[in-house]
């Protein structure tokens, strides 16, 4: 048997810089230097609502300086609906909650295109409902379940 050479599957798609590239287009910030405290910030916000499997696996997909900000944080006990995760960003933040749902709106786009579909249902799935806005997903509604 030959080894075949295989794709180092735990590499991220893009490097930090490219990721701060990517942040700043999507959030229209003056300089990288936003752009990287908006990543941390929402990622350690972030960090503090998923658990499981759905943030180690997020935290591989992520380059090394976001995945460290996304796991530096201990997941709080009680998930934070996705306003009150904008409103406790902000207030962390020292922004207003404008500020803190644009910031997340632009750092939560690139997540989006680097977890894919799949990873993505995944970590929607482990959140309140309304996180997929926050992600730019269209909010679907769960099924209720059937009364016995």
């Amino acid at each position: 048997m030959y080894d075949q050479p295989r794709a180092n599957a735990s590499q991220p798609a893009m490097t930090f810089d490219q990721m701060l590239e990517r942040v700043r287009y999507e959030g229209a910030y003056p300089t990288r230097e936003r752009a990287a405290e908006a990543v941390h910030q929402v990622l350690s916000a972030l960090g503090r609502q998923l658990t499981g499997d759905e943030r180690v696996d997020l935290a591989q997909v992520l380059p090394v300086e976001a995945a460290l900000a996304l796991t530096a944080q201990i997941p709080e006990t009680e998930h934070l609906t996705g306003w009150g995760f904008v409103k406790d960003l902000a207030a962390r933040a020292g922004v207003s909650p404008a500020v803190a749902r644009w910031d997340t709106g632009a750092v939560l786009a690139v997540v989006t295109r680097l977890t894919g579909p799949d990873l993505l249902a995944r970590i929607l799935g482990q959140l309140p409902d309304d996180y997929a806005l926050l992600f730019g997903q269209a909010q679907l509604r769960r099924p209720e379940p059937a009364a016995a």
